[in-house]
């Protein structure tokens, strides 16, 4: 039986439940540049999860884009689920945590970015 302390069930930040527009761009599958306007469903500083109709493969790059502010972010496939025949269920990675990219007020203490010039032990 899994349980929190599973390392499969370990996340490097907490998921929070959001419902978002984002435009993604990536490539088909003739390698041709495409837009499309994908649905989040969760995410967390370091990615998350969407529905998109694009069908992507694990490990492809894409781009993100934030239409409320529209920040980008890179970002890569890493798992790919048919949740129905018309939509993927894709999971994806930043290339680089973003908590800063999602509408979120009141952000998960472990979203926080480690500051950079604190010294070790700090």
């Amino acid at each position: 039986m899994e349980t929190p302390s599973d390392p499969k069930n370990r996340r490097r930040s907490e998921r929070v439940m959001l419902r978002m527009k984002v435009t993604v761009i990536a490539e088909d599958k003739q390698r041709k540049p495409r837009r499309e306007e994908a649905l989040t469903l969760v995410v967390n500083a370091h990615g998350g999860l969407l529905q998109m109709k694009m069908d992507v493969h694990v490990g492809q790059p894409m781009r993100l884009v934030n239409p409320q502010n529209n920040v980008e972010q890179n970002c890569r496939v890493v798992r790919v689920d048919d949740s129905s025949p018309d939509v993927f269920s894709v999971a994806f990675e930043f290339d680089h945590a973003n908590p800063k990219f999602w509408p979120v007020v009141f952000p998960p203490p472990d979203w926080q970015a480690p500051a950079r010039d604190a010294a070790p032990g700090d």
